[in-house]
């Protein structure tokens, strides 16, 4: 198949295609008046590139998955490569849900503050001489 058609089966363009090919990912083969041919192992490893970078993984990390699929594997994962990607890929992930976490809990720890300030405040309009309310916006209450 040609690299339209290709891409159009990929669901990419053939810009993305070419650009694939010059990062040594997409072979990059010609038939006899100089166009580029694809078949369906070239179709699988695009889908196998997509399918990662969907999840989050850079191009270069979609190497070692592309490798094992052209070593003829069934499945990009099977090869100890792409076992370490994907560990690496987890370590990543695992620490930005850690991050992710500590702001949680920060956030939450304003809000309780702020809410109990709020609260205060109103405990102290109900009280002879207590505090005008505040409207939300800053300004008073009307």
């Amino acid at each position: 198949m040609r690299i339209g058609e290709l891409a159009a089966r990929a669901g990419t363009t053939t810009r993305t295609l070419r650009y694939y090919e010059t990062r040594g990912l997409l072979p990059a083969r010609r038939d006899g008046n100089g166009h580029r041919t694809y078949d369906e192992a070239d179709l699988r490893l695009l889908e196998q590139i997509r399918t990662l970078q969907d999840f989050g993984f850079g191009l270069e990390e979609t190497r070692p998955f592309v490798e094992c699929l052209r070593a003829g594997h069934p499945e990009g994962d099977s090869c100890p490569a792409s076992l370490a990607v994907y560990r690496r890929k987890l370590d990543e992930l695992d620490a930005l849900v850690g991050q992710l976490s500590a702001v949680r809990e920060t956030v939450a720890g304003q809000l309780a503050r702020a809410e109990q300030a709020r609260a205060a405040l109103a405990a102290e309009a109900l009280v002879p001489g207590g505090p005008e309310p505040v409207c939300e916006l800053g300004g008073l209450a009307r």
